[in-house]
């Protein structure tokens, strides 16, 4: 679980999921709160003909650039929409899911030997992580920190009780922009590690496993981090030991992911222990 980490390009891969992983967390808490699950899906889904714009632009290097642009300006779209009485939110969010989503598929289905390509964003390159994308992805963590510790009152306020709120002068439109592009950031740090499929495992099962184990946020948000990193080192390093000491090839993005269910399970296990011995 060490050992292949010495190499450079497997140390790169490991500080990416840490920092990932630990971010997603933390966000994960607050998408758990204001019950977001199917916007943060959407989302991930949303920054995909970014991703391909990106790198049809400029190769490598602008499928960050895409995906940030993609995944802000669905950040703004959703806000938009959601805002008018008339158009429900999940009638909005699977309209943009769907329309940017189908962009993405006919961009990549123009380039030859789209189909590698296509499996590339969908599901990530996590070991061939560089260190300016990590250098990116250590920028995007700081903004969203900063944003969460600056804007941590109100939006606790608008997820506990928005009436009580928007009755103390906070913007409810504004704060759900906030939202909104905080969990997009994530989305597009993330996107080079997982994929834009599995994304969305980085930021509700960690969140989801620290619930189910506290009930008080203190606990809950770093418990959440600690997961979420966890599970992108315990994952990489299963699938690397299979794929070379074994000769089982496993995908680094989806074995992560398993990692993190059998830590969920773990977690929904402990905490039925903990309530029976309450109750007990």
């Amino acid at each position: 679980m060490i050992a292949p980490f010495a190499q450079p390009f497997m140390a790169r891969a490991l500080a990416e999921l840490i920092v990932l992983g630990a971010l997603a967390g933390t966000v994960g808490v607050l998408i758990l709160l204001r019950r977001l699950a199917f916007m943060a899906d959407a989302l991930t889904h949303t920054v995909f003909p970014g991703v391909v714009g990106g790198y049809l632009l400029a190769g490598e290097g602008g499928v960050f650039w895409g995906a940030l642009a993609a995944g802000l300006l669905t950040a703004v779209l959703l806000t938009l929409v959601t805002r008018h009485r008339a158009v429900a939110e999940d009638t909005a969010l699977a309209v943009l899911l769907t329309t940017f989503f189908a962009v993405g598929v006919v961009l990549v289905s123009r380039e030859s030997g789209y189909t590698t390509d296509l499996t590339a964003f969908l599901f990530g390159r996590i070991l061939t992580v560089t260190g300016q994308q990590l250098t990116q992805t250590l920028a995007v963590t700081l903004v969203v920190l900063a944003a969460l510790l600056y804007l941590r009152r109100p939006l606790l306020a608008r997820a506990f009780d928005p009436g009580g709120a928007e009755a103390a002068g906070h913007r409810i439109g504004l704060l759900d922009l906030a939202v909104n592009a905080i969990v997009a950031l994530v989305v597009v740090a993330s996107v080079r590690a997982v994929g834009t499929v599995l994304v969305i495992a980085l930021l509700i099962v960690p969140a989801a496993a620290a619930r189910a184990l506290s009930d008080r946020l203190a606990v809950i948000v770093p418990v959440a981090a600690l997961l979420g990193a966890t599970a992108g080192w315990a994952g990489l390093a299963i699938s690397y030991d299979a794929s070379v000491g074994h000769g089982l090839r496993l995908a680094s993005g989806g074995t992560i992911v398993l990692v993190l269910v059998v830590l969920y399970l773990g977690t929904l296990a402990a905490g039925r222990l903990r309530t029976l011995r309450g109750a007990a």
